[in-house]
């Protein structure tokens, strides 16, 4: 039987935490925040995603690639992106890892951070996916995950990390796992999919309000205009479609980012 579900997962910024970070004015050095998002939306919307992506698309006739790559949008293309996405079946997700506070040698492993937040992603794709099984009677409730393909990345080795969370008992690990397919968890590039190219315009999205760009601002517009498809229970989005970690007040946000975060709470 088919999944219900498909989700598909993109990042913006990097996983690098022995490398200066980036400073106002100087666009070398690791981004201080890390954001991975997920679109999900229902299976039978698949080919849909193909013209919500060209419905973005077609508002920029002066772009010579229907492939959407949110960082080379203006501000005005990067609205009208967003505020497209806004109005279609689909629910967004995002964890939010600020990489400034994070104590040394604790990520030595490659990967490590990236698939330490993802897990955090997961748990809430699982919740959503179970949460509106009631809805969404098609299929067999579970929900297959594409990641954009990153360099460095081994997803057997995520696939075999997911599986090592399944088996732990501890009772820390909060996936309802009825609904993860981890054979069905994949990776593609980002120019072949549609569907990623969405993905990437959410993560961006959310991380514009984070990160500062060369001049020192953050533009937290367009992850606004995308909080009503961000998932959340009874107004609650920071335990659910906006999970930031550390603690938000252990982030060292300046007056911009807390203006971001305002939008959540």
């Amino acid at each position: 039987m088919a999944h219900t579900y498909v989700a598909y997962i993109d990042e913006s910024g990097d996983d690098g935490l022995d490398n200066p970070f980036r400073q106002v004015g100087n666009a070398g050095g690791s981004s201080k925040w890390l954001i991975i998002s997920a679109c999900l939306f229902r299976q039978t919307h698949t080919l849909d995603a193909v013209k919500w992506r060209d419905e973005i698309s077609a508002k920029m006739p002066e772009r010579q690639s229907r492939t959407l790559h949110f960082a080379k949008l203006h501000h005005g293309q990067k609205l009208a992106a967003v505020q497209t996405i806004a109005g279609k079946p689909l629910r967004a997700l995002s964890v939010v890892a600020a990489k400034e506070p994070i104590p040394e040698n604790i990520y030595t492993e490659k990967n490590q951070l990236y698939f330490y937040m993802t897990r955090y992603l997961i748990e809430r794709l699982s919740w959503l996916c179970r949460d509106h099984r009631p809805q969404a009677r098609e299929g067999d409730g579970r929900v297959a995950i594409t990641f954009s393909r990153r360099g460095g990345m081994q997803y057997d080795e995520f696939r075999a990390y997911l599986e090592r969370l399944k088996a732990d008992e501890s009772g820390e690990v909060r996936i309802h796992w009825p609904v993860i397919d981890i054979d069905a968890v994949s990776a593609a590039d980002h120019s072949k999919s549609a569907s990623l190219q969405l993905a990437d315009a959410i993560a961006s999205a959310m991380a514009a309000g984070f990160e500062p760009d060369r001049y020192g601002n953050c533009e937290p517009r367009y992850a606004e205009t995308l909080k009503p498809i961000t998932y959340n229970r009874n107004r609650n989005y920071l335990s659910y479609g906006v999970k930031i970690v550390p603690p938000h007040d252990q982030c060292n946000m300046d007056q911009q980012q807390l203006k971001m975060l305002e939008i959540w709470k």
